[in-house]
């Protein structure tokens, strides 16, 4: 891999005031979101970058859609390469698949359509064996090109093609191509999967901050790094500029106003003018500004809406901040704090609370469902690949020592053991493969919340115990899958 580190300055040597950054910092710790990373380039320049702990520089975090951008620009690179053509017809891609007698508009369905959300579907297929089979007998109601759906098995699709067309998969046919010529290290990135293999394109990639802010830098610098094309000239331009009309999501999504101004190839469209975005559920976005040669790249957690437009509102307004100049005289005093408040930015702190009359009762007891469901893991992860989801919980123990509470579940046949710090901290656990950071506290004397929080990530379950005489209860808290409601309560007795 060929990587070369950024160079880091200060705001105002790039025509940044410090103090225009610390009221974006300000914005984004008043409690509308969670961030988690942030990094603001200008002119090839880092001049601001922070990880809020217990998140840092190289944690991978879940992209969600913002991995339609990278399936996007492996289509790119292959059209750089000569191997297919953005008018090439999907069924001719996949001439095996498609049905025997395929309507009018899904012959007329191109690349260039999927890459622009413009497959004329009303529907998407969930993950299947079959997936590619599925999509293509899902009725194309519209002709290609005329209406907007965001469809994200259609960006999985873009993996595919390459697949078809190179024999590599995503992660494969990118490595040498764009991750080790940009300085992304591959071997950090992880990928969800389809059951069939295939990355999942629409949102199964789990990368850095940085890596995405490298990405993006490359559509700013039109598909040249480091005096190499990697993308070609007129496949930039397309995939950064109006493919598609997007004005009917108001109609699905009234409150992401961003979400109206149209759709390049797997980027959209923002309100200022020529400014354009990759885009990932819960705020996962690199913006670029190419009037103010800037990328702002930020990974956080905006669960309570889905779409994270208080982000996007707040930004624009940071824009409006900036002056025209291009440099400003320094100013120490200011730069010195912002860089001293970026090395200390950190989630609050959990609760400490390890105390109550109840702990001694429940302490060491064994207790067994007798009603609803309580299931731990990380959904987001299931829905985007179309897993089998885990067994349910059947029963649990909590053993309690000076400074943790250790809970045991029963999960099918097998033992789930969550060590969760009770001193205000966070204990770490692997859980089902993934990091996790887990915590418990009492938030009344009855009632014990244990937090999962998974590090690569926006997924946080929460579960309050709520403990009576011999029985349970189990209560979701806070917003689920996608901000919606977290589930119905569990109930449990003890054994």
């Amino acid at each position: 891999m060929k990587r070369v580190e950024f160079e880091r300055v200060t705001p105002e040597s790039v025509g940044i005031p410090s103090e225009a950054v610390h009221w974006l910092i300000d914005q984004l710790e008043s409690g509308f979101t969670e961030p988690h990373g942030l990094m603001l380039m200008r002119h090839g320049k880092i001049f601001a970058e922070g990880w809020w702990s217990p998140f840092a520089p190289g944690i991978r975090h879940g992209l969600q859609s913002h991995t339609k951008t990278y399936a996007a620009t492996a289509v790119g690179i292959a059209y750089t390469e000569g191997l297919l053509s953005l008018s090439e017809r999907i069924i001719d891609i996949f001439p095996e698949l498609s049905p025997a007698n395929p309507s009018e508009n899904l012959k007329r369905l191109t690349i260039h359509h999927v890459l622009s959300m413009g497959c004329g579907m009303d529907d998407m297929p969930r993950p299947s064996v079959d997936w590619i089979r599925d999509f293509l007998a899902t009725p194309v109601n519209h002709i290609p090109g005329t209406t907007f759906m965001y469809n994200s098995t259609g960006s999985t699709l873009l993996g595919a093609i390459v697949r078809q067309k190179t024999g590599l998969g995503l992660h494969d046919y990118l490595k040498p191509r764009l991750f080790d010529k940009i300085g992304i290290n591959a071997d950090n990135l992880r990928w969800m999967r389809m059951p069939d293999g295939m990355e999942v394109g629409g949102g199964g990639l789990f990368a850095t901050t940085e890596d995405n802010l490298r990405l993006m830098k490359l559509y700013l610098d039109g598909g040249v790094w480091d005096g190499e094309r990697i993308l070609a000239e007129d496949y930039v331009r397309l995939a950064t500029t109006l493919q598609n009309d997007s004005a009917s999501e108001e109609l699905v999504n009234p409150p992401a106003k961003d979400n109206f101004l149209g759709y390049g190839y797997q980027i959209w469209m923002c309100r200022p003018k020529g400014v354009y975005r990759a885009d990932g559920a819960m705020g996962q976005f690199t913006i670029v500004v190419p009037d103010k040669d800037m990328i702002i790249a930020i990974t956080e957690n905006a669960s309570g809406a889905h779409w994270a437009q208080k982000t996007l509102d707040v930004i624009w307004e940071f824009l409006d901040l900036i002056p025209s100049t291009e440099t400003l005289p320094e100013n120490g005093l200011a730069s010195a704090a912002l860089v001293s408040r970026m090395r200390r930015l950190a989630l609050p702190r959990e609760p400490y609370s390890p105390f109550s009359p109840m702990r001694e009762r429940v302490d060491g007891v064994q207790w067994r469902l007798t009603g609803g469901t309580l299931m731990l893991g990380d959904m987001m992860r299931l829905f985007m690949s179309g897993g089998e989801p885990p067994a349910r919980i059947t029963g649990f123990i909590l053993d309690f020592s000076e400074d943790t509470c250790t809970f045991t579940f029963r999960r099918g046949v097998e033992s789930v053991k969550l060590i969760a710090a009770t001193d205000g901290t966070r204990r770490h656990n692997i859980f089902d493969e993934s990091q996790a950071l887990v915590s418990a506290a009492w938030t009344s004397e009855d009632t014990l919340q244990l937090t999962i929080r998974i590090i690569e990530g926006c997924h946080i379950q929460r579960l309050a115990f709520q403990f009576h005489g011999t029985g349970c209860t189990i209560q979701p808290v806070g917003p689920g899958l996608f901000g919606m409601p977290a589930g119905e309560p569990a109930t449990a007795a003890q054994v």
